[in-house]
């Protein structure tokens, strides 16, 4: 009887003393597992996103150089209107004339070294067929410049040929 008293005294102590807090180590293990799995995946996925962001970025800094290479130095009124007449006589339109409107900055910070510049361009005699090309080859040739009004009326003298008159916008670098 004393030797079952014992082996109960026994299996007391080993299930309590030491199984209990190999038990409860093992548990708070297993929790900061889980909170180390759940850390890992969260940098796993800040990590696909930092790769992705520097490779847009990457992208986004390439196209930014490249609309810069758009605006050669030197002052724009000295550059864009001969830029014009070069356009418009490589579409069969000889008779080119363009002009500054107007100049302004851009108000928001991240754009401080871009302009925006406002010309009218003049094409005294032009037939509608190769004005229409030109002015699509025009917007889709120069993804900085953007045609806001357009006027045309038939020339007095001659009915194949038209006078027109557009404002071009264009946004050029300060360089």
């Amino acid at each position: 009887m004393l030797g079952g008293f014992g082996l109960i005294g026994l299996l007391y102590v080993y299930f309590t003393f030491f199984l209990g807090p190999l038990k409860n180590s093992r548990n708070s293990i297993q929790g900061k597992i889980n909170e180390l799995e759940q850390k890992i995946a969260t940098s796993k996925a800040e990590i696909s996103k930092a790769t992705k962001l520097e490779e847009s970025a990457h992208a986004a800094t390439v196209r930014y150089d490249a609309l810069r290479a758009l605006s050669p130095e030197g002052a724009p009124i000295a550059w864009f209107p001969p830029r014009m007449k070069t356009f418009f006589a490589g579409q069969q339109i000889d008779k080119v004339m363009t002009r500054l409107e107007t100049s302004s900055v851009f108000k928001e910070k991240e754009l401080a070294a871009w302009n925006r510049y406002l010309w009218i361009v003049d094409l005294p005699q032009a037939d509608f067929g190769s004005l229409g090309k030109a002015i699509a080859l025009l917007e889709n040739s120069n993804p900085l410049l953007s045609i806001r009004r357009l006027r045309i009326h038939a020339a007095a003298n001659d009915p194949e040929m038209q006078e027109i008159v557009f404002t071009a916008s264009t946004i050029i670098d300060k360089k």
